[in-house]
């Protein structure tokens, strides 16, 4: 009996911090139903030898690059801000990594420079769409692919913002990962989207690369992804963090907050790791308002 609780405990604490990682999964729209309602266009791009994903909305001056995070993709990731960002205020973009969405092929992998990888992908994307210079949100993974873009090309941001995102791995991190590592145990309701979308080999293939590749930086000292990037980032930067997070626990924000010179942390007592899909209207405010 004792042994049957704890497993239930286990798979339930489980399940929650991989709620928590991905966030509510959106299913994503028809982009012809998705150009309807929100005006948001959908295109490729050749960038650095692969076809590169991207929706594009909006028509402002201040041009915005969203980073989604562990097998996000534009739509599923950002809907709310697609649809609501101020569209004449900014020109909206949201693509889908290498590996990820619509940015199939190339399967998606993780070697040790991948984050390196994504920021010049990002980068050189929004440079193939001759924006000059721009704005950085980044969520998760893509938060961290946004530090080393603000660190490594530092004359291109305008401004960034980072929720759900760390600059290092510790011990307590690698255990929330490898306690979600076997997508077989995941239940139903929170594989079924990501297994339409990808298929089952695909996902469980590419959900237990992301966990090895994730962790390889355990090795590094000071379990280093880009934490010596940080005092080289000078735009305003904002730094937004739920603190019922299950997956990012509050010493990753603060780190950032002191390391990175002049940033703001802005806390979210009711926010959980994909605070920007569970409260919209307070993320896409609180995001507007920093911007301009």
């Amino acid at each position: 009996m004792a042994v049957a609780v704890a497993r239930c405990c286990s798979s339930r604490r489980a399940s929650l911090r991989f709620r928590t990682l991905l966030g509510s999964v959106q299913r994503p729209e028809p982009v012809g139903f998705a150009n309807q309602r929100t005006s948001v266009t959908s295109a490729k791009v050749a960038v650095n030898g692969v076809q590169l994903h991207y929706q594009r909305t909006g028509t402002g001056d201040h041009a915005l690059l969203l980073l989604p995070g562990v097998l996000g993709s534009s739509q599923t990731d950002f809907g709310p801000q697609l649809k609501s960002l101020n569209k004449a205020r900014f020109t909206v973009v949201a693509w889908d990594p290498r590996g990820y969405g619509r940015s199939i092929p190339p399967n998606r992998d993780f070697p040790p420079d991948f984050f390196q990888r994504d920021a010049k992908d990002a980068i050189d994307l929004m440079q193939a769409l001759n924006f000059k210079r721009f704005s950085l949100l980044g969520w998760s993974d893509g938060g961290i692919t946004a530090l080393v873009a603000a660190g490594k090309y530092t004359p291109l941001i305008r401004k960034l913002v980072v929720w759900g995102a760390n600059s290092y791995v510790t011990e307590e991190d690698l255990k929330l990962y490898n306690d979600v590592r076997d997508v077989a145990k995941w239940s139903e309701k929170m594989r079924k989207p990501m297994e339409d979308m990808y298929g089952m080999e695909y996902l469980a293939k590419t959900w237990d690369a992301w966990v090895n590749g994730i962790g390889q930086f355990a090795r590094n000292t000071d379990g280093n992804i880009c934490r010596h990037l940080l005092p080289t980032i000078v735009c305003p930067t904002l730094i937004v963090h739920g603190q019922k997070d299950a997956m990012v626990p509050s010493f990753h924000p603060e780190f950032l907050h002191r390391h990175i010179k002049g940033s703001r942390l802005h806390l979210m007592p009711e926010g959980k790791h994909n605070l920007h899909l569970r409260f919209p209207e307070e993320f896409n405010r609180l995001v507007e308002d920093f911007l301009l």
